[in-house]
């Protein structure tokens, strides 16, 4: 079992970042921030995340990456280049062609999880502008062997129990 911690747009918070991280560094694999932190990549407050390149950074981050967790495949972007806003076809378009299992993105700020076509689609939400819902969010990813659950948390660290989702890993 791996467990990977997601976070998106905290647009210059610092304090929060850190306190996410100390929260949480003895319990996760792997800490994901799918951009716009407006935060310079040499900052001790963004160490230990693996960050993107969102539409209020500049040039510092990739604007993608991907990497492979407990056999999984992540690809993660901010998601303004793939109107993410509008439309996840983009976006499916992209997971299918690097085979990705997990798509983490933010820029809408929005806090939602969907599987299209055996893929998971998870933007945590925001932890400084939140919109939907009034909680600043963040997701916490527990791979498991024939699923993957998702467990929500606001910003103080308090779980958001009815936010829990579980996803089954598709059948080869």
């Amino acid at each position: 079992m791996s467990k990977v911690l997601v976070v998106s747009d905290s647009h210059g918070l610092t304090e929060e970042l850190e306190v996410i991280r100390e929260r949480h560094l003895n319990d996760v694999d792997l800490m994901i921030h799918c951009g716009d932190s407006e935060i310079m990549p040499d900052e001790k407050v963004i160490n230990g995340y693996l960050t993107v390149r969102g539409n209020c950074d500049f040039d510092n981050y990739p604007l993608e990456t991907t990497t492979t967790v407990a056999g999984k495949k992540f690809f993660i972007t901010h998601g303004h280049k793939y109107s993410v806003k509008t439309t996840l076809l983009n976006l499916n378009y992209k997971a299918a062609e690097v085979g990705a299992n997990i798509v983490c993105f933010g820029h809408s700020h929005v806090l939602g999880a969907e599987v299209i076509g055996g893929i998971l689609f998870l933007n945590p939400g925001s932890i400084r502008l939140p919109r939907g819902r009034i909680e600043k969010t963040y997701v916490i990813l527990d791979l498991l062997e024939d699923k993957i659950t998702m467990s929500v948390y606001d910003i103080s660290g308090h779980e958001l129990k009815e936010l829990a989702n579980e996803f089954a890993w598709p059948k080869n």
